[in-house]
């Protein structure tokens, strides 16, 4: 069956869906896209904007299933969609999680035709905005951590370590630990193939370490945590998603935070993650072109692709950073950063010429190439948030 995963929330969910499909968010262990992957045994498409279409293309057939990219798929929900009939839909109240329909009716996901909906009564999770994907990180890892450890064995853990709860922390064999103390009492820790937990590290789970990442020594990491591949992570953090390619590598507190790819958060850089008055936390949301509520007491940075902050940076509660943004300077930031500003204090702007310069040396410290592909998208994003609907 032909798996096409839908944007969905789309503009709720920037700055995170400037630079991928909704699909494409990493909540949990796995992006969203890697879960549905991982259950299908199958590669899946993507319905979403225009200009991401040749990174992240769209692939048709007779006979589609094509699903909420926001829902955070699992086992059971994943089961139920796999019976849907062509017409049929499967809904949870208002909201539509999968439509099984043919090749000629595949359109923006709120369009879709169904004759038929068939009403689920598993609990779905969804992302509707951005400080979502840290709040249902706790859940979304312990979904992860059963498809990714069912009836396998976890690597020995090295004598140096001491393992807390052990039957609930999962170590890939191509990963290194040495003299960590890993807590999985509260939820289960996974470290991921070619990952490395460097001496003093403190883990309380949920945490997942990904592929090729690093936490540093000494770092203290309190659940539900996620740093995703190729990270470089070391300080204080808490409840927080790094997508993967991004730094923060030395000591410093990242809290109830979302950091998107090829980021880098310099030495002592904090965020805030609760308001002096312990009041309600808002962000602002692109939409609505002003602050909303997030109904959340604790809620942190929320930075996109390819931002930069320099040592010492302050952010507080409820930050937002667009993409391509270089902030620094003294005391606090805005909380509203733009894409490609520059100190991120006034209206100067870093330069697209300059930014694309700089991707391109960061990928090659990763043996990447920063490709026409990357540049096309970037250069997509530079300037789109002053076209963005109101409602």
């Amino acid at each position: 069956m032909n798996i096409i995963l839908a944007d969905y929330n789309r503009t709720n969910l920037l700055p995170f869906t400037f630079m991928r499909p909704v699909a494409a968010i990493r909540c949990g262990i796995l992006t969203i896209a890697e879960k549905w992957e991982k259950l299908s045994n199958q590669p899946c498409s993507f319905l979403t904007e225009t200009y991401l279409s040749s990174k992240f293309a769209l692939k048709v057939s007779s006979e589609n299933i094509v699903a909420n990219g926001a829902v955070l798929i699992n086992e059971k929900l994943f089961s139920e969609i796999m019976t849907l009939e062509k017409g049929q839909a499967l809904v949870k109240g208002d909201l539509v999680i999968a439509v099984m329909t043919s090749a000629g009716n595949i359109k923006n996901f709120g369009q879709l035709d169904y004759d038929e909906t068939i009403e689920t009564d598993l609990e779905v999770d969804v992302l509707n905005y951005p400080w979502d994907i840290f709040k249902l990180n706790d859940k979304a890892i312990s979904d992860d951590f059963s498809l990714l450890t069912q009836n396998r064995k976890s690597a020995s853990a090295d004598d140096s370590n001491t393992l807390i709860n052990a039957s609930q922390i999962f170590i890939e064999e191509s990963a290194k630990v040495q003299c960590a103390v890993i807590n999985a009492s509260a939820g289960p820790v996974y470290i991921g193939p070619h990952a490395e937990v460097m001496e003093g590290a403190l883990i309380r789970g949920p945490f997942a370490l990904c592929e090729h990442a690093t936490l540093k020594m000494g770092a203290k990491v309190y659940g539900a945590t996620t740093i995703g591949p190729h990270c470089k992570v070391g300080g204080e953090v808490s409840n927080s998603v790094i997508f993967g390619y991004s730094n923060k590598a030395h000591d410093g507190f990242l809290g109830n935070s979302v950091v998107a790819e090829w980021c880098n958060l310099g030495a002592d850089t904090n965020n805030s993650n609760l308001k002096n008055n312990y009041g309600i936390v808002k962000c602002y949301n692109y939409g609505k072109k002003d602050y909303i509520s997030t109904g959340l007491q604790f809620c942190g940075l929320m930075m996109a692709d390819h931002s930069k902050a320099a040592i010492n940076t302050m952010f507080n509660t409820g930050t937002v950073v667009g993409v391509a943004a270089n902030v620094f300077g003294g005391g606090f930031p805005p909380k509203y950063i733009p894409s490609f500003a520059w100190g991120g204090f006034n209206d100067e702007q870093f330069q697209l010429d300059k930014a694309i310069e700089l991707a391109r040396e960061v990928y090659k410290r990763r043996n990447l190439a920063f490709d026409k592909t990357e540049e096309s998208i970037l250069n997509h994003v530079n300037g789109l948030e002053l076209i963005l609907p109101s409602e």
